[in-house]
C-alpha cells in the first residue's frame, strides 16, 4: 500500500522575477523614444463653396494616406480663418500654432499672409497667384510657395482665340472680389488684345455674390448696358460659378447668347466643369472656355484617388450633384504630398528648422496630379498647356491644346483640328461677334446731305429716306453694288447730315451713326476712332488755276531741244569737212580758192537737207558718207515736222500760278471745300492764313471765283478735280499733285465686321470691272469736253531718240576719211609712172586719143594744104595727159588745140613752142 503523500509545488526563487521586470520595461523605454510627432498644418479655404468643399476633401484623403503608411510622423489639419480685419499681432499668433499654412484663392489674402508667415517663419503655400509677378518676389516673400501659375498664359490664349477669329471689339465681364484682385487681369487683357489689333468697348463688373440679395437683377441690369454697345463678343475674365450660372442664364433671356455672339470663359470655371452638374455646362452651351490641361488623370494614382474622393464626398456632401474632383482638389492633394516628402526628406537630418522644412518644399520635383511639380523662385517652373474647350449641350469637348509655343489658335479657326466649334444657337459658321442690322433695327447710315460735287453724292429731300431714290451718286451706286455682293441682308436706312464732314465721322466714332455712306477722306486721324473699308477711289490734293495762251516767237525751236539742235548742228559741220577732204582731189566743183572751196561745201551740205544739192559726187567713200546723212536728214526733217505741227495745231496753255510759295508770300485768296478737312489742311500744313482761305460751297461757284478775281487758285481733293477740269476743260489747270493721302471709303464703327466685309466686295467690284463702268457712269465728262484741249504740250524731241544715228553718221564719216588717207599714196604714184612711160595707159588715156583724133581729122578736112597736126597732136596729147595726171582740167588741153586750130599762119615752130 502506497501511503497518500500530498504534493506542495516548489517555491521559484526571487531572482527569476528580475528579466521579466526588465523586460517590460525596455519595451516602456522604447515607446517612449517612438513617440509620433505631429506636423500641424493650417487651412485657409471657404468650405461652404465647392472650391473649398473640394479642397478640404483632397487634403483630407492625403493627409490619411500618409498617416496610414508613416510610423513616425503624422499631420493633422485644421481650419484656419484669417480675418482681413484682424490685428497682425493676432493673425501672427493663431499661424504659429502651425507649421504650414495651405490656401488662399485671392492673391491680395495671399500676399497679406504670406509677410505675417514671413514672420513667423511659417511656410505658405499659396492657391493665388498674381497676374503678372511683381519684381523681386523672394525677397519680399521669403516663405511663399505658389502652388498656382499667373494668369499671363491665359490671358495670350483669350488673346490667340480672339485674334484668330479677327473679333475687334470685346466686352469684358468679370466679377470683383473686394480687393480689385482682377485689375490686373484686365490690363493684361487688354495690351494683348492691342497687340493682336482688337480693343476693349465696355466692361462689366459684377459685384461679389455673397454681397447681394437678388443677384439676377445685378446681373440683368448690368447686361442692360450691353444691349448699348455693338460688340457680341465677351470675355468672363473671372466669376465664381454661381454668379456665371446666373450672367449666362440673363444673358440667354435678353438674346445676348444666340447668332453672331461668340463667349469666352476663363479657367476660374472652365476648371469646375468636372465637378458641376450638367444643366450648368447647357446654360453655357456654345461657349468657348480655357481649361488647364492634366495628362495624369489616365493613371492609376489618380484612379484611386479619384474612387477615394468619390466615397468620401458624397458622404460628407450629399447636397452636390456632382462628386468628381475638379482642378482645384488635384492642385490640393498635391500640396499635402509635397509636404509629406519634405517631412520624410527631414527625417533623416539631424537639424530641423522652419528655413530648411521650407526649402526641401522648395526643391521638390515630382509629377502630382495636377501637373509637373517643381519651383523656381518660389514658383511653378513648367509653363502649362492649356486646353480651348467647346460646351456643347450637357458636356464639353476639348477641341485644340495651347501653349505660348504653339502660338496663334489660327488652325482651330480654318481647320478645325478637333472638329467644329458650336456657337450659341447652334450654329457651326463663326459668328461676326457683332450686333448684326435687322428690320426692326437696320443699319443707320449717315450721307452727306449738302456736297461740292453732286456727281459724288446728292439727296432728293421731297423723297422720304427709306425710298431708293433718296440718294443717288457715284458713291450711292457703289454702296448698292456692294449690297449684292454680300452673302446676307443688311438692313438699312439713310438720313441727311447737313454739318461738316469731321463732324460727320464724330457722328460714327459717337456711335450716332453705323456707318457713313459718302465721300469720306481716309484719314490717320480719323482711322484712330473709325474703321474704313479700302477706298474706291484714289485721293489727293491738287491746285487748280487758270491757263493763259503759251507763245513764242521762236516756237520754231521747240521742236528739239538745246541739245539735239548743237549735236545736229556739229554733225553737219563734221559732214561737210569729210566731204570736202573726199572731193577736194577729184572734183573740179570742189577746186579754187579757200573761200571758194568752203562756200561750196557748206552749200552743198545745206542744199542737202531739202535735198536740193546739184554737185556731181565723184569718189564712192563721198556717196556713202552722203547716204547716211541724207537718211539721217529724212528722219529730222520727219520728226521735226510732225512735232512742230503737234505744237502749232494744239493750242499752248500754261498756268498762271504754279509756287505756293508765291501764294503764300503775296497773300493771294485760295478757295476750297470748307466742309473738308482740305481747309484745316491748308492752315496747318500748307501755313495759308485763315484769312486768305475762302469756302466755295459748289462746283459751280468756282469759275465765277476765279473771273470775279476773289481767288487765283483752288486747293480740291483728286477726284474732285477729276470732274472739274472734265466738266469746265477750257481755261483751268490743274499741278500740285504730290500730295496723296488714304483715298475715298466708307465709314463704320470701330470693329465693325461689315466694314471687312464691304472691302472685300469692294475688290471684287474692282476686279470684275464694275467699279470702272460706275466711274464711266458718272464721273467722265460730256461729249464736247471728252477732248480736252488743255491738254499738256508736245515734249520736245531729245537727243536720247536719236542718238544711235548720230554715232552712225559719225562713224561711217570717219571710216570713210581714213580709208581716204590710206590710199593718196596709191594715187601719186599712177601719174609718175605714166610720165615715165611705164604706166599702162588707162581707160581716160584711150578716150582721151579718140577725142585728139576727131580733132586731127576735123582740122585736116577744113585745111588740106596745111600740114598735118600730128605733131603738135602728139605735143598736144602729151601735155594734156601730163596736165591730167598733174590734176589739170581737159577743159586747158582743149583751150590749147583750139588755139591752135584758129591761127592757121602760125608756124610748126611757134606751136611746138606753146
Amino acid at each position: 500500500m502506497i501511503p497518500n503523500i500530498k504534493y506542495r509545488p516548489m517555491p521559484y526563487p526571487a531572482w527569476l522575477h528580475f528579466p521579466v521586470v526588465l523586460f517590460f520595461l525596455l519595451i516602456i523605454s522604447d515607446g517612449a523614444e517612438t513617440k509620433i510627432k505631429v506636423t500641424r498644418i493650417g487651412m485657409i479655404i471657404d468650405p461652404n463653396t465647392r472650391i473649398g468643399k473640394e479642397e478640404k476633401v483632397a487634403m483630407e484623403i492625403a493627409a490619411q494616406n500618409y498617416n496610414d503608411h508613416s510610423k513616425t510622423h503624422k499631420v493633422s489639419l485644421s481650419q484656419l480663418s484669417v480675418a482681413s480685419a484682424a490685428a497682425e499681432e493676432m493673425i501672427i499668433r493663431e499661424i504659429k500654432k502651425f507649421e504650414v499654412i495651405i490656401g488662399i484663392h485671392t492673391w491680395q489674402e495671399a500676399a497679406r499672409v504670406a509677410i505675417v508667415g514671413g514672420q513667423a517663419h511659417v511656410p505658405v503655400i499659396s492657391f493665388a497667384a498674381p497676374a503678372i509677378n511683381p519684381p523681386l518676389m523672394p525677397s519680399r516673400w521669403p516663405f511663399l510657395i505658389q502652388m498656382a501659375q499667373n494668369g499671363s498664359q491665359q490671358i495670350k490664349c483669350i488673346a490667340d482665340i480672339v485674334h484668330a477669329y479677327n473679333w475687334k471689339r470685346i466686352i469684358v465681364i468679370y466679377e470683383d472680389d473686394a480687393c480689385g484682385s482682377d485689375s490686373g487681369m484686365f490690363a493684361l487683357l487688354s495690351e494683348a488684345l492691342q497687340n493682336v489689333g482688337s480693343d476693349i468697348e465696355d466692361r462689366l463688373v459684377l459685384p461679389p455674390l455673397s454681397s447681394v440679395s437678388d443677384p439676377k437683377k445685378v446681373v440683368h441690369e448690368e447686361l442692360i448696358k450691353v444691349m448699348k454697345t455693338q460688340s457680341r463678343v465677351f470675355v468672363v475674365l473671372h466669376s465664381s460659378l454661381d454668379m456665371a450660372t446666373y450672367l449666362f442664364r440673363e444673358a440667354k433671356t435678353m438674346g445676348l447668347v444666340g447668332v453672331e455672339s461668340a463667349w469666352i470663359i476663363s479657367d476660374s470655371i472652365t476648371s469646375l466643369l468636372d465637378s458641376v452638374n450638367n444643366s450648368v455646362i447647357s446654360s453655357m452651351e456654345g461657349a468657348l472656355g480655357i481649361k488647364a490641361y492634366h495628362p495624369e488623370k489616365g493613371n492609376s494614382e489618380y484612379l484611386d484617388f479619384k474612387g477615394q474622393f468619390r466615397k468620401k464626398f458624397r458622404a460628407e456632401y450629399l447636397e452636390e450633384d456632382n462628386f468628381d474632383p475638379g482642378v482645384y482638389a488635384l492642385r490640393a492633394y498635391d500640396s499635402i504630398k509635397m509636404v509629406t516628402q519634405a517631412i520624410e526628406r527631414m527625417t533623416s537630418n539631424v537639424t530641423h528648422s522652419p528655413k530648411i522644412f521650407l526649402d526641401y518644399m522648395l526643391s521638390s520635383n515630382f509629377s502630382g496630379l495636377s501637373g509637373k511639380i517643381h519651383f523656381e523662385e518660389g514658383q511653378l517652373s513648367d509653363t502649362p498647356t492649356l486646353t480651348i474647350v467647346n460646351l456643347v449641350g450637357k458636356r464639353y469637348k476639348e477641341i485644340y491644346f495651347w501653349t505660348p509655343q504653339s502660338g496663334n489658335v489660327l488652325d482651330t479657326a480654318n481647320s478645325n483640328l478637333f472638329g467644329p466649334v458650336i456657337w450659341p444657337g447652334n450654329i457651326t459658321g463663326t459668328p461676326k461677334g457683332w450686333d448684326m442690322p435687322t428690320d426692326a433695327k437696320p443699319l443707320k447710315i449717315g450721307i452727306p446731305g449738302r456736297t461740292t460735287f453732286e456727281k459724288f453724292v446728292k439727296v432728293d429731300y421731297g423723297k422720304k429716306p427709306n425710298d431708293k431714290k433718296y440718294a443717288d451718286g457715284f458713291c450711292i451706286q457703289i454702296f448698292r453694288k456692294v449690297l449684292e455682293l454680300l452673302e446676307y441682308n443688311l438692313p438699312y436706312e439713310f438720313e441727311a447730315f447737313n454739318g461738316t464732314y469731321p463732324e460727320l465721322v464724330q457722328r460714327v466714332s459717337n456711335k450716332t451713326y453705323d456707318a457713313i455712306i459718302g465721300d469720306v477722306t481716309i484719314l490717320a486721324d480719323r482711322f484712330q476712332h473709325v474703321d474704313f473699308t479700302l477706298p474706291y477711289a484714289e485721293s489727293g490734293l491738287a491746285m487748280i488755276v487758270r491757263e493763259k495762251t503759251d507763245s513764242s516767237p521762236l516756237m520754231f525751236t521747240k521742236p528739239f531741244t538745246w541739245e539735239m539742235w548743237a549735236v545736229t548742228g556739229a554733225i553737219l559741220m563734221y559732214t561737210m569737212l569729210i566731204v570736202w577732204i573726199l572731193e577736194r582731189q577729184y572734183n573740179p566743183e570742189f577746186n579754187g580758192s579757200w573761200k571758194d572751196q568752203i562756200s561750196t561745201a557748206l552749200w552743198f551740205t545745206f542744199s542737202s537737207i531739202f535735198f536740193a544739192h546739184r554737185e556731181r559726187i565723184h569718189n564712192n567713200y563721198t556717196r556713202l558718207v552722203i547716204a547716211v546723212w541724207l537718211f539721217i536728214v529724212l528722219i529730222l526733217t520727219s520728226s521735226y515736222t510732225a512735232s512742230l505741227s503737234s505744237m502749232l495745231t494744239v493750242k499752248q496753255l500754261r498756268p498762271n500760278v504754279t509756287d505756293i510759295e508765291w501764294l503764300r508770300k503775296n497773300d493771294m485768296k485760295v478757295g476750297c471745300d470748307g466742309d473738308s478737312f482740305v481747309r484745316k489742311y491748308m492752315e496747318d500744313v500748307l501755313h495759308f492764313k485763315p484769312d486768305n482761305i475762302v469756302d466755295v460751297k459748289s462746283e459751280y461757284s468756282y469759275p465765277g471765283q476765279f473771273e470775279s478775281n476773289n481767288i487765283s487758285a483752288a486747293f480740291l481733293e483728286l477726284p474732285y478735280e477729276k470732274v472739274f477740269l472734265k466738266h469746265y476743260c477750257k481755261g483751268y489747270t490743274a499741278t500740285l499733285r504730290n500730295t496723296r493721302f488714304g483715298g475715298l471709303g466708307f465709314v463704320f464703327q470701330k470693329g465693325s465686321p461689315i466694314a471687312r466685309d464691304f472691302s472685300e466686295a469692294i475688290l471684287k467690284l474692282s476686279e470684275n470691272g464694275d467699279l470702272r463702268s460706275l466711274e464711266d457712269e458718272w464721273l467722265i465728262p460730256p461729249d464736247e469736253c471728252s477732248t480736252n484741249t488743255t491738254s499738256s504740250r508736245p515734249e520736245s524731241l531729245n537727243l536720247q531718240s536719236f542718238w544711235v544715228l548720230y554715232v552712225t553718221s559719225f562713224a561711217t564719216s570717219t571710216i570713210c576719211l581714213l580709208l581716204s588717207l590710206i590710199r593718196i599714196p596709191e594715187s601719186r604714184q599712177q601719174p609718175q609712172d605714166a610720165f615715165e612711160g611705164n604706166a599702162t595707159p588707162g581707160r581716160n588715156e584711150s578716150v582721151w586719143k579718140k577725142v585728139v583724133s576727131l580733132i586731127r581729122k576735123l582740122y585736116a578736112d577744113r585745111n588740106p594744104r596745111r600740114p598735118p597736126l600730128a605733131l603738135a597732136g602728139i605735143l598736144v596729147t602729151k601735155e594734156g595727159t601730163s596736165d591730167v595726171n598733174e590734176g589739170s582740167s581737159r577743159k586747158e588741153v582743149l583751150m590749147i588745140n583750139t588755139s591752135t586750130l584758129e591761127d592757121p599762119d602760125s608756124s610748126p615752130a611757134t606751136t611746138h613752142a606753146g
